[in-house]
């Protein structure tokens, strides 16, 4: 995969040499699932996917038998270990490579996920991958173009109740829709050239769907006629009091406020170390944005790439992909206040090297309060994927 592709779909993290040291004396502990070798991937910059059987599916950028990413399974060993399985290792050409977003399933069974390449045009694709007994089917859905279907798609997908799937381009949202077995795109929403789409979608039960660029955040919603309006929820000041570079996928709670996570601004403005955001809807369509927590740029973690999850008592978690006590990227949370306080911040990890460098992915809570997810590099296997980092893992942090 060329240089100014993958810097498309990641700021590339550039401190990778891994401090390795000994665990900190967090409450919380860390259990590697996977450490990645490059044969079976490298470079994870997606969260992990769940089937909701204790199963877990994702996606690396890298590696695999010929180097263009792989799709990747995890199963429980019956031993409190976990078994790797290679799904599918991308070839590039037509087939597709790198894929960079989280996959999803449908209630079938089947595997949804883009490649930032490859294709028919080398401009990437939308692929599905189908349970064939032990084996699974890979079929490319879409091969975009370039042209007004846009190109790179940087994002994870997300499906609707009638198996329409959307997601990012650079400059696009798309939806793919199929007849007669035939998938084609239509763009749906499109940004300036001076911004671009920089996380995932979140659909509500209404079908309104919510996605974040560097700048803004935008909701989309069916106008009953086969189209959508278009509402910009939120622009970004990048000023002491807000946030600038929105990334990760935003999440909604029940009352449809909804969550995210900057990387810029806060304190210092617009080279400030990120923050974590609340969006409350209002009325006559107006949202009203809360800052909930300033990252200080230490120990607390700096850079909140991935977006954050939220537990039924309303407490926050997320991962930043810098700092922490040895500068390769913490899982936090934040506490919700009782009444009218503020959010306190609590680092839960500490990302050492062995045990992982600098989480870009989303996480995934359980009903148990454990928190499973990536990290871009780290691992046990150093030195395999450049200089002392090793390939990325799969992670388990436990309360």
């Amino acid at each position: 995969m060329s240089f100014a592709k993958f810097t498309q779909a990641v700021l590339l993290f550039t401190g990778l040499a891994a401090i390795l040291a000994v665990r900190p004396a967090h409450a919380q502990t860390e259990t590697v699932l996977h450490s990645f070798t490059y044969g079976d991937g490298s470079t994870l910059i997606a969260g992990l996917t769940s089937n909701g059987a204790g199963d877990f599916y994702g996606t690396t950028i890298l590696g695999g038998s010929i180097g263009g990413g792989t799709i990747f399974e995890l199963l429980p060993d019956g031993v409190g270990g976990w078994n790797e399985t290679i799904l599918h290792s991308f070839a590039g050409g037509t087939d597709g490579g790198g894929p960079t977003g989280p996959v999803i399933f449908d209630r079938t069974g089947n595997l949804y996920a883009a490649t930032l390449e490859g294709g028919a045009f080398d401009k990437g694709t939308v692929f599905e991958l189908s349970p064939a007994g032990a084996n699974w089917t890979k079929t490319t859905l879409y091969s975009f173009t370039g042209k007004k279907d846009g190109s790179y798609p940087q994002t994870g997908l997300i499906m609707d109740a009638a198996g329409n799937l959307y997601g990012g381009t650079l400059h696009n949202v798309y939806q793919l829709s199929q007849s007669g077995g035939v998938w084609t795109s239509k763009k749906i929403y499109g940004l300036s050239a001076h911004d671009s789409i920089s996380g995932s979608l979140t659909i509500d039960a209404a079908g309104n769907i919510f996605g974040v660029s560097l700048l803004k955040v935008f909701e989309l919603s069916p106008n009953g006629k086969g189209g959508w309006r278009k509402t910009i929820i939120h622009k970004f000041a990048g000023s002491p009091d807000d946030g600038i570079y929105a990334m990760g996928t935003p999440s909604l709670d029940q009352a449809g406020n909804l969550y995210g996570t900057t990387t810029g601004g806060g304190l210092g403005g617009g080279t400030g170390n990120g923050t974590v955001y609340e969006l409350s809807p209002g009325k006559k369509g107006k949202w009203t944005e809360k800052i909930l927590y300033f990252f200080q740029g230490g120990n607390d973690g700096i850079d909140p790439y991935a977006g954050v999850v939220l537990d039924t008592a309303g407490n926050i978690y997320g991962a930043t992909r810098e700092g922490g006590d040895y500068n390769q990227g913490t899982i936090f949370e934040l506490v919700a206040p009782v009444g009218a306080g503020n959010y306190q911040e609590k680092v839960l990890w500490s990302f050492n090297g062995t045990g992982g460098i600098s989480p870009y992915g989303g996480l995934i809570l359980d009903s148990s309060g454990n928190l499973y997810g990536t990290t871009y590099r780290g691992g046990s296997n150093e030195g395999v994927c450049g200089g002392m980092a090793g390939c990325g893992v799969a992670f388990e942090i436990t309360p």
